[in-house]
């Protein structure tokens, strides 16, 4: 019961730092649509349909959520080195509760926080003419919170071995951004560069991006957004799978490397 109470503590704490944040609430709107509204408007008439009635700001709304999903989760990490610099982690790491409760609890914050920004950025979908029923929300939702936990488990992984934050942002300007322009969120995953390919279909945000995208644009997955590997037209319960087993290790791995905290 005490490990139970020290995820929800360390859950709950996550909720009302993000709450109590009025910059980062509006950030957490204003940068996703700078993104969708200046560049998907700047090139929508240059790229033109993607699919039928999808034009390129239809095509990459789904992207940008799955990139605010991303982002905001892989920076929960920051809060872990925040909480280092200032001796709070030190407190909760000899606090009774086990150091798996830490681990899974600021997971578990990070992707409830990444998940309802995602949710935020979905109230646009009218006005770029994408249409989601309450069915295709629900649907979306433990989409995005597997994207969110996965990559955040991943944030938090790396936090525990950095030590500044000033190293833990270099880090995460390193993958944070390639991740996200390399999962396909603002270009088709048809017809690239082999060595493109290649570093698409390693990237994990890939898998997250191309259900999520199949969901709301009702997009087969043979189409021109879904993932072809090894010759395998992967469905969307594919990659859930993929993403899956990889935010379980990354989780395990977090767990781990918090035991072995000082």
């Amino acid at each position: 019961m005490n490990h139970l109470r020290g995820v929800y503590t360390i859950w709950y704490r996550d909720i009302l730092r993000f709450w109590h944040d009025k910059m980062r609430l509006a950030g957490s709107v204003i940068f996703p649509l700078l993104f969708l509204f200046v560049f998907g408007s700047g090139l929508s008439a240059r790229m033109g349909a993607l699919g039928p009635g999808i034009d390129f700001t239809k095509f990459i709304f789904p992207g940008i959520v799955g990139m605010t999903v991303l982002m905001t989760s892989f920076m929960a990490g920051m809060s872990v080195v925040w909480d280092r610099e200032f001796g709070f982690l030190k407190e909760v790491l000899v606090a009774p509760i086990s150091r798996a409760s830490v681990a899974v609890g600021k997971t578990l914050g990070s992707a409830t926080v990444a998940l309802l920004q995602g949710l935020v950025i979905l109230i646009f979908a009218p006005l770029i003419g994408v249409s989601l029923s309450l069915w295709t929300v629900l649907a979306l939702v433990p989409l995005m919170l597997l994207l969110a936990a996965s990559l955040g488990s991943l944030g938090i992984l790396l936090a525990t071995r950095i030590r500044s934050m000033e190293a833990f942002q270099a880090a995460m300007q390193m993958l944070l951004f390639p991740m996200v322009f390399l999962s396909g969120a603002f270009f088709p995953l048809q017809g690239l560069p082999a060595w493109l390919n290649v570093l698409v279909k390693i990237n994990p945000a890939t898998y997250g991006i191309a259900p999520i995208r199949e969901v709301m644009l009702g997009a087969a997955p043979g189409s021109a957004f879904g993932i072809s590997l090894f010759g395998h037209t992967m469905s969307l319960w594919d990659n859930v799978v993929v993403l899956a087993a990889f935010g379980t290790a990354m989780i395990l791995l977090a767990v781990w490397s918090f035991s072995h905290q000082e």
